[in-house]
C-alpha cells in the first residue's frame, strides 16, 4: 500500500523540527452493511476508504494529522503539520531502517466477505427477519436486523524501527426483535461476530438467531416483574463479560490510571478482588471480535493478566501511558480509524474460569436472581459503582431457578463485588460489543464463568432494583434504532488537510 521509502521519508519529515517518537498509520478499508427494518431491507451501504495518521511525542505531548491523500505530497503535508504542532525550535535529522514484524498469530478466513455477492447476503438478513417473525406474528411487532462485515488492510511505521503490514476481517450479525400484547412491549438481542469472513453465519444461523430473539422478547411479556433489593446474584456463563468489562476493565487501562481516574490506581501487588478471581485480556484469541495480531501502534498482541487470584498485577497500555510508566507497552493501543489517535483499550476481556459446577452454584445460591442475558449498563471508574440492566433473568428458589422476570437491574461497586466472588465455574461465555471512549469505537468481547456474588445468609454486594407488581406495570424503554455497521463499518465523509 505505501512502499518502505516514503514511510522512512514520512517519519524523517514528522521529526524535523524535534519530537522523541513519530508514527504513521496507513489504513485502507472496504466496508459492507445492510439494515433491515419493517420486512424491508432500508439500508444498504458498500463503500471503500483509506487514508493516514501521523503522530509525533515529544514528552506527554502529542501531536496528530491525518488525510485522504496517501500520495507523497499528502502524507508529507500531514507529517510536515504534525511536526510544526510540537515545534521546538530545532532541527533534527533522522535516518532509519525499517524491520517488518513477523505477526504473532494468525486468523484464518475461510469466507472472505468481499467474494460473497450482496445479494446472498440480503438473503441472510430477510431469513433472520421471517424467522423471527414465525415465531408468533401476532406478538411479534417489530424486527431490526443488522449485518456489517469489514476488510481492513493497515500499514504501521515508527521512528523505532517498526514495519508491519496486517489485514483483518471482520463481520457482525445483530437481531432485534419487539414484541408487545395488553400495552406491554418487551425486546430481545442475538448477535454474533468475529475475527472471520463471512462463514460467521455458518457458525451462527442468522435464522436461529432470529428466532432466539424473538422468543426471548416474547417470553419477557408474561414475566414476572422483578423484585427489590440486596440479594444473591448468579451470572451465568451465557451472560458474558458486561460485568467485568465494564466495573472492572475500564478501571485497568492505563491511561485511566495515571489520570487518577481509576479506583484501581495504586493498588498493584494488592489484593482486589477474590483468590478465586482471575482477569486477563488476550487478544490472540482465534475468530473473537476483539482480537487482533498487531495492536493500531504495530506493537504484537500478546495476552495480558490484569489479575491473579485477586491480585492486581498489571494495566493495559499503549506506548504513551507505558513510557510514562518507564515501560514497554503490552499491545493494547486501538484506534478506530486513521482519524484518531492510539488509547489503551480492551481486546478479548474475561474471568478464567473456576473449578465449581454451574448447577451447583445456582444451589448454594439459594434464593436470589440468575442473570443469563447482561443488558446495557455504565460506570465510574474513579470509583468503581455500576449499574447494569437485566435482559434476561430468572428468580432462584431453594436452589431452582424459577419464573422469569423482567425490568431487573443490578446496582453496586465493582471492587467490593469481585472481592464477595463466593464460586466460580468451569464454563467460559462470550459475547460481543463495540467499546466506547472518547469518542471512539472499538470491537471488543468479553467473558466469564457462572459465577456465584455474595453467599446465602450474608449480606449480598448487588441491590437489584425491579418493578413494582402493580396494575401499573411498566413497558420496557423505547428501542433506539439498531445500527446496522457499528463504529468500526461505519465510512466517514471524505476531508482533507
Amino acid at each position: 500500500m505505501i512502499d518502505k521509502e516514503l514511510l522512512k521519508e514520512t517519519l524523517a519529515a514528522a521529526l524535523a523540527c524535534g519530537g522523541d517518537f513519530a508514527e504513521v498509520f496507513v489504513e485502507s478499508r472496504q466496508v459492507t452493511g445492510i439494515g433491515l427494518e419493517g420486512g424491508k431491507v432500508e439500508r444498504m451501504q458498500s463503500g471503500a476508504e483509506a487514508g493516514a495518521g501521523v503522530r509525533v511525542l515529544a514528552g506527554e505531548a502529542t501531536a496528530y494529522a491525518h488525510t485522504n491523500d496517501l500520495s507523497r505530497d499528502g502524507l508529507l503535508r500531514a507529517a510536515r503539520i504534525a511536526a510544526r504542532a510540537l515545534d521546538q525550535g530545532l532541527k533534527k535529522y533522522i535516518t532509519l531502517d525499517l524491520t517488518t514484524l513477523r505477526p504473532p498469530v494468525s486468523f484464518a478466513v475461510q469466507q472472505p466477505p468481499e467474494t460473497v455477492p450482496a445479494a446472498r447476503k440480503a438473503e441472510m438478513v430477510m431469513a433472520a427477519d421471517q424467522s423471527a417473525r414465525a415465531v408468533d406474528e401476532a406478538v411479534i411487532k417489530q424486527v431490526m436486523v443488522g449485518y456489517g462485515d469489514l476488510v481492513q488492510d493497515v500499514v504501521i511505521a515508527n521512528s523505532a524501527g517498526v514495519h508491519v503490514e496486517d489485514r483483518r476481517v471482520r463481520t457482525r450479525v445483530v437481531v432485534n426483535a419487539v414484541a408487545a400484547a395488553n400495552g406491554v412491549m418487551q425486546t430481545g438481542t442475538e448477535a454474533a461476530a468475529g475475527v472471520m469472513g463471512f462463514e460467521l453465519c455458518e457458525r451462527h444461523d442468522p435464522a436461529e438467531m432470529g428466532a432466539v430473539a424473538a422468543r426471548r422478547a416474547k417470553a419477557l411479556l408474561t414475566a414476572k416483574p422483578a423484585p427489590s433489593g440486596r440479594m444473591p446474584v448468579v451470572l451465568a456463563g451465557t451472560a458474558g463479560g458486561t460485568m467485568v468489562h465494564e466495573a472492572c476493565g475500564h478501571g485497568l487501562e492505563a491511561d485511566l490510571v495515571q489520570k487518577g481516574l481509576s479506583v484501581y490506581g495504586g493498588k498493584l501487588g494488592q489484593e482486589v478482588a477474590a483468590p478465586s478471581v482471575t482477569v486477563e485480556d488476550d487478544p490472540t484469541l482465534p475468530g473473537r471480535y476483539g482480537s487482533y495480531a498487531f495492536d493500531d501502534e504495530g506493537t504484537p498482541a500478546r495476552p495480558v493478566t490484569l489479575i491473579k487470584n485477586g491480585v492486581l498485577v498489571d494495566y493495559l497500555y499503549d506506548r504513551l501511558s507505558a513510557t510514562k510508566d518507564k515501560r514497554e507497552s503490552n499491545g493494547h493501543g486501538r484506534r478506530e480509524s486513521y482519524h484518531h489517535k492510539p488509547l489503551p483499550r480492551m481486546g478479548n476481556t474475561y474471568i478464567a474460569a473456576g473449578r465449581d459446577d454451574p448447577e451447583e452454584i445456582i444451589r448454594e445460591a439459594g434464593e436470589g436472581l440468575l442473570v443469563r442475558k447482561m443488558g446495557g449498563g455504565q460506570v465510574n471508574t474513579t470509583t468503581g459503582d455500576f449499574v447494569f440492566e437485566v435482559a434476561e433473568g430468572y428468580l432462584i428458589r431453594d436452589g431452582e431457578i424459577g419464573p422469569m422476570v423482567r425490568g431487573a437491574t443490578l446496582t453496586g461497586n465493582g471492587p467490593e463485588v469481585l472481592r464477595r466472588v463466593s464460586m466460580v465455574g468451569g464454563d467460559l461465555g462470550f459475547t460481543i460489543g463495540t467499546c466506547g471512549k472518547d469518542g471512539q469505537g472499538v470491537p471488543v468481547s468479553d467473558a466469564q464463568p457462572t459465577m456465584l456474588l455474595g453467599r446465602r445468609g450474608e449480606d449480598a454486594p448487588i441491590v437489584v432494583g425491579g418493578t413494582q407488581a402493580t396494575g401499573a406495570d411498566r413497558a420496557s424503554r423505547a428501542v433506539e434504532a439498531l445500527d446496522p455497521w457499528g463504529p468500526e463499518f461505519r465510512l466517514r465523509r471524505i476531508r482533507r488537510l
